[in-house]
């Protein structure tokens, strides 16, 4: 009896742990965005999949003073929209090399709209490489994994 407990354990730890390094190879989740120029904590993405294409939104603002932010720049539908719920990137579509290429990716704060792409960081898996274009010139950002208990 005392081994078949000692076995369910170490099979629910196994199990437990399987899923925390699948869970941590995939772009989707909840990801901080930190500004890359000045360090403030921006935002908490969500980065989901509908229809088999990748999408993310605003889930929670992080900024000092900008909790409740609208798009006061934005044009269109988004014009003084809050940016919480806000979706930011539409239709991203997975390459074979595992990266995600989509022509949304929308600022808020700029009122802008980048074609870009998306990958997880080789190194740390923890860590989304965010790339935006435009036209020839980009700007990559490293977006953090929030790791909810």
């Amino acid at each position: 009896m005392k081994n078949r407990r000692t076995y369910s354990k170490w099979i629910g730890l196994v199990c437990f742990l399987c899923c925390q390094i699948t869970l941590s190879q995939t772009v989707f989740g909840k990801w901080k965005t930190i500004d890359d120029r000045n360090g403030v904590n921006k935002a908490i993405i969500e980065i989901y999949e509908e229809d088999g294409l990748m999408h993310a939104k605003v889930v929670k603002i992080l900024e000092e003073g900008k909790k409740d932010a609208r798009c006061t720049k934005c044009e269109g539908e988004r014009k003084d929209k809050p940016v919480l719920g806000m979706k930011i990137m539409e239709d991203f579509e997975k390459n074979s090399k595992g990266i995600y290429k989509g022509d949304t990716l929308f600022d808020p704060e700029k009122a802008m709209t980048f074609k870009a792409k998306v990958w997880l960081d080789e190194e740390n898996k923890n860590r989304l490489k965010v790339r935006g274009y435009l036209a020839f010139l980009y700007r990559t950002q490293t977006w953090h994994r929030v790791i909810e208990e």
